[in-house]
C-alpha cells in the first residue's frame, strides 16, 4: 500500500473519530451543537463527556454525578475561558486535567468531596482571574500555596465546615485580591502571618466563629484590607472585646457585620474601637441581632474619629423593640454622619433630640419600619436634620397625606422625597411642602384622584401603581414623570407638563396614541407605554410603524407593545402587524362596492330594458300562477265559446264587426270581451287567466297595435301556454291587416311561432269575399 494511500486512510479514521466524538457530545448536551456555550448542567452525568472543541468558551457541567476529572476530559477545550463544576461529587482529579486551560479566566469547583488541593491543578492556569473551591473536604490548604502561579487571580472563595487549619505561605503568590472570603466557622489554627503576604484586599470576608482567631487574622489585614466584612461571628463575651481592638489599627474603610450577635455588654467596646479607626467611612450591619435595650453604661464621643460618614443597618433584630432607648450614648457619634440607613428595623420613632443631633445628615433613609403620622412628627421636629437633602420613608405605616407634607416642609434643603407603598388613600386639595422639593415618590400609595396638593416646584413624579384614572395636573418644571400601572385610558396633557422629557405610563388601559399627541411634547426623548392592550387600528399602526426614531423614543420597543384588537392579530407585536386594505379603509371599500353595486344595477336596467327583460319577468310569475291551476276547467265551467284578445285600438272592428257577425249569428256565439266580462276589482292577470281557461277557444286579432300591446301580449302567452300544454287548436288567429316580420317585436317569438306553426284567418278588404271569412270563422269556433 502506497504512502499517499496510507494518508488518506489515517485522515479518514481522525475525521470518523471526530465525528464519533462530536455525536456524543451532542447527545450528552444538546446546547452544545454550533455555540460557543455548552450547558450540561443538571444533566445526570457522571463523566465529563467527550468530545470537547476548541470553539467551546464556556462550559457549565455543574449539578452532575461526575466524581472524577481526567486528563484528557478537557484537552481538547483549550479556548475554555468559563469552567463550572460546582454541586458534583468530584473526590480526584487528575494533575494535568487543566494543562491546556490556558486561557481559563473563571473556574468553580465548589460544593464536592475535594480532601485536599493540589498546586498542580493550577500550574498552568495562567489566565485564572476567579476561583471558587469552597464548600468541599479538605481541612487545610497543604503545606505549601496552591496559588502561587495564579498571577492574575482576582478573587477567591474557600473553606469548608472542616476546614480547621491556615499554615504560613498558603498564600504565597498572591498579592493583589479584589475579593478573598475565607469560610472558618471550625478554624482553629492560625498562623500568624498567613495573609501578610497579601498587599491588598480590596473585599475581605472572613466567616468564623472564635473572636480570638479573628483578631489574629484581623492584625494581618491591618494594612491590605480596604472593605473588612465579618460574617457569623457572636460577640456576647465583654472580656472578649478586648481581643479586638487590633481593629482600631486597620486601615480599612468600611467595615460589615452580618449575621452577628451584639449585646447590651459588647456595643460600647466595638463602638469605641470603630470610632478609632483612623480611615474608617462606612459601618454596615445587615441581618444581625441585638440582645438587649441600649442601656450601655458608657457614653461615647466622638473624640477620634473625623473620617466616619456612613452608617447602615437592614434587617437588625431587637426582639424588645419597643423597650429601646433614645441612643442616649452615642449621640456623640451622630453629628458626623451624612448618610444613615435604618431599613427593616421597626422603628416607630426618632427620638426629636436625636434628630437635631443630626447635623451633618444629607441622606436618611428610614423605609420598612414602622413610623406613623404622629411619630413622623416628632421624629422630624424643627431643627432636625437640618441639612437633609435626601429622605426615604417608603414602606411605614404613613396615612395623613396633608400631614406628612407639613411635618417635613421645614427642611429646607430637601430635594428628594420617597414616601411610597405608603396607605394615603384620599389627599386634599392643598398642602404645605418643603420649597425645594424636586423628586417625589407616591407609588403604591392607594391615591385615587391627583390634586394641586402636588408641589409645583416638582421635576421627578412617580405616582406608579395607583388608581389614577386621569392625570390633570399643571407642572411646569417635570421632566419625569412615572405613571406605570395606573388606569388611564391617554396621554397627559403636554400643555401641563412642557418641560417633559421621560414619561412611563406602561400597564395602564392606553388603546393607543396619535403622532399629533406625541409631537405635542416638544422634549420628549423617552416612552414607555409598553404592558398596554393596543387597538391596532390603521391610523395607529400607520403612525407608529412608519414615525421615524420611534424605536429610539419608544422603552421596550417592539417585545414589549402587543397588539389587543383587532382579534385576528391579538398577541402580535404592533411592529410587525400588517392590515388588509378592507380593514384599513372600510368606508372607502363599502363606497365603491355600493357603487359598483348600483352601476351594476343601472347597467342590467338597461339590458333588461333594451331586451325587455321585465316582459319576460312578469310573464314567467303569470305563468307559475297559472301552473298551480288545473290545466284545462271542467266542461260544465266552460262559459264561453271563445276569449276575444285584441288591440284597444281595433276595438271599432272587434265591437262592431265582429262580435255583431258572430253573437247574432244562428245559433249565437257566446264570446267573452274584457270591456264586458271581466270582474271589476279581481287583478287583470287574474282575469285574463280566468277567462281564457273558461273560454273554448282563444280568438286573436292581429294588428299592428296588437304587437304593441303589453296585455295583447300577455292573453298570448297565456294562450300559447295552454296550446302548448295540452296539445289541442284553442288559439284562431285573424289577421286584420298585414303585419311585416320585421315589426313584430321580438318579445313575441310566440306570435311568430304561432303564425309560423298555425293556420290564421286573414280579414279581406273586398265585400265579396267577407262572407266566406265568417264562415270559416264559425267552423273554426265550433270545431
Amino acid at each position: 500500500m502506497s504512502t499517499h494511500t496510507w494518508q488518506v486512510w489515517a485522515m479518514y479514521v481522525v475525521l470518523t473519530v471526530s465525528l464519533s466524538e462530536e455525536q456524543a457530545l451532542k447527545q450528552a448536551c444538546p446546547s452544545c451543537d454550533a455555540t460557543q456555550s455548552c450547558n450540561c448542567s443538571s444533566m445526570g452525568l457522571d463523566f465529563v463527556p467527550s468530545g470537547l472543541t476548541d470553539k467551546i468558551t464556556l462550559l457549565d457541567l455543574s449539578h452532575n454525578r461526575i466524581k472524577h476529572i481526567r486528563a484528557h476530559d478537557l484537552q481538547q477545550a483549550v479556548n475554555l475561558r468559563t469552567l463550572l463544576l460546582q454541586s458534583n461529587k468530584i473526590s480526584s482529579i487528575d494533575e494535568d486535567s487543566f494543562v491546556s486551560l490556558g486561557k481559563l479566566e473563571l473556574l468553580d469547583l465548589s460544593n464536592n468531596n475535594l480532601a485536599h488541593l493540589s498546586p498542580g491543578w493550577f500550574e498552568h492556569l495562567v489566565s485564572l482571574q476567579h476561583l471558587h473551591i469552597h464548600g468541599n473536604c479538605y481541612s487545610n490548604l497543604g503545606e505549601s500555596s496552591p496559588f502561587s502561579s495564579l498571577r492574575n487571580l482576582s478573587s477567591l472563595h474557600l473553606g469548608n465546615p472542616r476546614f480547621s487549619t491556615i499554615r504560613q505561605g498558603n498564600f504565597e503568590g498572591i498579592t493583589l485580591l479584589d475579593q478573598l472570603w475565607i469560610e472558618g466557622s471550625n478554624l482553629s489554627v492560625y498562623e500568624p502571618g498567613s495573609l501578610k503576604s497579601i498587599k491588598k484586599i480590596n473585599h475581605m470576608i472572613i466567616s468564623i466563629r472564635r473572636v480570638d482567631l479573628f483578631s489574629a487574622i484581623v492584625r494581618d489585614l491591618l494594612h491590605s484590607a480596604i472593605w473588612l466584612e465579618i460574617r457569623e461571628i457572636a460577640f456576647n463575651i465583654a472580656e472578649e472585646i478586648q481581643l479586638l481592638s487590633v481593629i482600631s489599627l486597620s486601615f480599612a474603610k468600611k467595615i460589615s457585620f452580618k449575621q452577628v450577635l451584639l449585646t447590651d455588654a459588647t456595643v460600647p467596646g466595638i463602638v469605641t474601637i470603630l470610632e478609632n479607626v483612623p480611615r474608617l467611612v462606612e459601618v454596615e450591619m445587615k441581618d444581625c441581632r441585638l440582645l438587649g435595650t441600649g442601656q450601655w453604661n458608657l457614653e461615647i464621643q466622638a473624640n477620634q474619629s473625623q473620617s466616619l460618614r456612613v452608617l447602615t443597618i437592614e434587617k437588625l433584630s431587637i426582639e424588645e423593640f419597643y423597650l429601646f432607648t433614645d441612643l442616649q450614648a452615642v449621640l456623640g457619634l451622630l453629628s458626623l454622619f451624612t448618610k444613615i440607613t435604618v431599613e427593616n428595623t421597626k422603628v416607630f420613632l426618632v427620638p426629636c433630640r436625636l434628630s437635631k443631633q443630626l447635623l451633618s445628615l444629607e441622606y436618611l433613609d428610614l423605609s420598612a419600619n414602622l413610623l406613623g403620622d404622629q411619630s413622623l412628627e416628632h421624629s422630624a421636629c424643627p431643627g432636625g436634620w437640618p441639612l437633609l437633602q435626601t429622605l426615604n420613608l417608603s414602606q411605614n405605616s404613613l396615612s395623613d397625606f396633608k400631614m406628612t407634607a407639613k411635618s417635613l416642609s421645614h427642611l429646607r434643603n430637601l430635594i428628594l422625597l420617597d414616601i411610597s407603598q405608603n396607605n394615603f388613600g384620599e389627599i386634599p386639595d392643598v398642602c404645605e411642602w418643603p420649597a425645594n422639593l424636586k423628586y417625589l415618590n407616591l407609588s403604591r400609595t392607594q391615591i385615587p384622584k391627583l390634586t394641586a396638593c402636588i408641589p409645583s416646584t416638582l421635576e421627578v413624579l412617580d405616582i406608579s401603581a395607583n388608581n389614577l384614572k386621569e392625570f390633570n395636573l399643571h407642572l411646569p418644571f417635570l421632566k419625569e414623570l412615572y405613571l406605570a400601572k395606573n388606569q388611564l385610558k391617554a396621554l397627559p396633557d403636554a400643555a401641563s407638563i412642557p418641560n417633559l422629557v421621560a414619561l412611563s405610563i406602561r400597564g395602564n388601559k392606553l388603546n393607543s396614541f396619535s403622532k399629533e399627541e406625541l409631537e405635542s411634547f416638544k422634549k420628549m426623548e423617552l416612552l414607555d407605554a409598553s404592558a398596554n392592550n393596543f387597538i391596532c387600528s390603521c391610523e395607529f399602526l400607520s403612525f407608529i410603524q412608519h414615525q421615524a426614531g420611534i424605536g429610539q423614543m419608544l422603552e421596550g420597543w417592539p417585545e414589549s407593545y402587543i397588539c389587543d384588537s383587532p382579534l385576528a392579530v391579538r398577541g402580535a407585536q404592533v411592529g410587525a402587524v400588517q392590515l388588509s386594505l378592507m380593514e384599513c379603509h372600510r368606508s372607502l371599500v363599502v363606497s365603491l362596492i355600493c357603487a359598483v353595486v348600483f352601476l351594476a344595477i343601472l347597467i342590467l336596467v338597461a339590458i333588461g330594458y333594451k331586451y325587455h327583460a321585465v316582459w319576460y319577468m312578469r310573464m314567467t310569475w303569470a305563468w307559475l300562477r297559472a301552473k298551480r291551476k288545473p290545466k284545462r276547467a271542467p266542461p260544465k265551467d266552460i262559459c264561453y265559446d271563445a276569449f276575444v284578445s285584441y288591440s284597444e285600438n281595433d276595438s271599432n272592428w272587434v265591437e262592431n264587426v265582429m262580435v255583431q257577425e258572430l253573437e247574432q249569428a244562428c245559433p249565437p256565439f257566446r264570446l267573452c270581451l274584457h270591456k264586458r266580462d271581466f270582474v271589476p276589482g279581481k287583478w287583470i292577470v287574474d282575469n285574463i287567466i280566468d277567462s281564457i281557461e273558461k273560454s273554448h277557444k282563444t280568438l286573436f286579432v292581429l294588428s299592428e297595435h296588437f304587437v304593441q300591446s303589453e296585455w295583447c301580449k300577455y292573453e298570448l302567452d297565456f294562450s300559447h301556454f295552454r296550446l302548448f300544454d295540452e296539445n289541442n287548436d284553442a288559439a284562431i288567429l285573424i289577421l286584420l291587416e298585414p303585419i311585416q316580420s320585421q315589426a313584430i317585436p321580438k318579445r313575441f317569438c310566440k306570435l311568430r311561432k304561432i303564425m309560423n306553426t298555425k293556420t290564421y284567418l286573414e280579414w279581406p278588404r273586398e265585400e265579396e269575399q267577407q262572407e266566406m271569412f265568417w264562415e270559416n270563422l264559425k267552423a273554426a269556433l265550433k270545431s
